[in-house]
């Protein structure tokens, strides 16, 4: 019985994680509205001076966001442009760029 009630919980949590998912697609299509020009497409900006966002930890690109929004992270470019983002939005660019292969800029 004991089992059977652990399993019936973690089912639960499982449907309830996939039913959260971020959008990969709407992630890209945000990005290419939004993120592209700074940061590329596929997140590998050739800019030195514009970090490369592609195969990023996605938990770590949402906080980047969310922290910009808050005022916790001090940029008035990337303020301006997180401050526009719902959460559903940083959720699927975070997906989105995580999901990217990074580019090596150079080779040693």
């Amino acid at each position: 019985m004991k089992f059977q009630l652990i399993a019936a919980a973690a089912a639960s949590v499982l449907v309830t994680v996939n039913a959260a998912a971020a959008d990969v697609q709407a992630g890209g299509a945000k990005a290419k509205e939004v993120c592209a020009a700074c940061h590329g497409l596929d997140g590998n900006s050739t800019d030195p001076t514009n970090p490369r966002l592609a195969g990023q930890w996605p938990d770590y690109l949402a906080k980047a966001l969310r922290d910009y929004q808050s005022g916790k992270r001090n940029n008035a470019i990337m303020a301006g442009f997180a401050k526009a983002l719902s959460q559903k939005d940083i959720e699927n660019l975070a997906a989105y760029y995580a999901s990217q292969k990074p580019v090596l800029a150079a080779k040693y």
